[in-house]
Order: C-alpha cells, then sequence, then structure tokens
C-alpha cells in the first residue's frame, strides 16, 4: 500500500488582548478560538493552573480527546470488520502531565467501557483494542506510553 499524505490545517486565534497585548505575565488572557473551515469554533484557553478558563478547551484536554476519539474510530472499524456489533462505547480517558523543566505528558490512560451486541465474542472484543492500539495514527505519534484498559459488556 503507498503511502497517502494528509495534512490538516486550523487557524488557532488569540482573543486575549485586555488592552496591553503581553505586558505582563498576568495582564493577558489565555483565551484563543481553533477554527477550521466548515466546522464549528472550539473556545480555547490554557489550563486553570496557567492562569487559563476552565469552562474552555485547553491543549492538554485536546490531546487525551483525540488519542481518545483516534483509538475509538480504530476500534470501531475493526469491530465492524471482525463481525462484532458495538452498541455503546464511553471512554473515560485520562492523560498526566508533569511539569519540570521540559514539562511533558507521562501517560494517557484509556478506559473505554464497551457494550457489544448479545452472542458476540467477548474476548475477541477486547483483543481488539489492541489492534486498535497498533493502527492508530495519534497514538503512534506520541512518545509516552497510551494504555487501554478496556470493560466489554454484553447487551
Amino acid at each position: 500500500m503507498g503511502h497517502r499524505e494528509h495534512r490538516y490545517t486550523v487557524t488557532v486565534r488569540w482573543t486575549g488582548n485586555r488592552g496591553t497585548g503581553t505586558s505582563a505575565y498576568k495582564a493577558y488572557g489565555r483565551d484563543h478560538e481553533i477554527e477550521s473551515a466548515g466546522k464549528p469554533t472550539i473556545p480555547g484557553s490554557s489550563d486553570p493552573a496557567f492562569l487559563g478558563d476552565r469552562t474552555r478547551w485547553n491543549p492538554e484536554d485536546l490531546l487525551v480527546a483525540s488519542t481518545s476519539a483516534c483509538h475509538k474510530l480504530w476500534y470501531l472499524h475493526l469491530c465492524a470488520e471482525a463481525g462484532i456489533a458495538v452498541l455503546d462505547y464511553v471512554d473515560e480517558a485520562e492523560g498526566t502531565m508533569v511539569e519540570g523543566e521540559k514539562g511533558r505528558f507521562t501517560r494517557i490512560v484509556l478506559r473505554p467501557g464497551v457494550t457489544v451486541r448479545a452472542g458476540d465474542d467477548v474476548e475477541l472484543a477486547r483483543r481488539l483494542h489492541h489492534d486498535a492500539h497498533e493502527q492508530c495514527f495519534v497514538a503512534n505519534s506520541l512518545n509516552f506510553p497510551v494504555l487501554c484498559e478496556p470493560v466489554i459488556r454484553t447487551a
């Protein structure tokens, strides 16, 4: 299979100038808007620990969400191919970041709760999480562990 290249274009527009720009650390807001043509705008900020607005998405939230969503999309694809009918999927994902000389994420834990059709192969449904992880574009791009702790139920 050939290698196809995909490009993703977004605009991040800072909206936090309170009149004096970045004249001092506490003088400016961290708010921004994430835009991409034809899609709803995402209200962003920084983590409240860094003077951000807790009601807006921060980059760390978005990294965890992107990882979770990518895994879910691959998982649903693989289940469909394997004849497993996923009826419900809710992931309570959590990322851990540490501050230091260079702050960084140390891990993301995905905790998908999956309900499959009665009679479907529950062990196969569990194993397909491993395959989804191997395929996940986002997880394959990260330099820290992404763990998966699935719970599979039948309807």
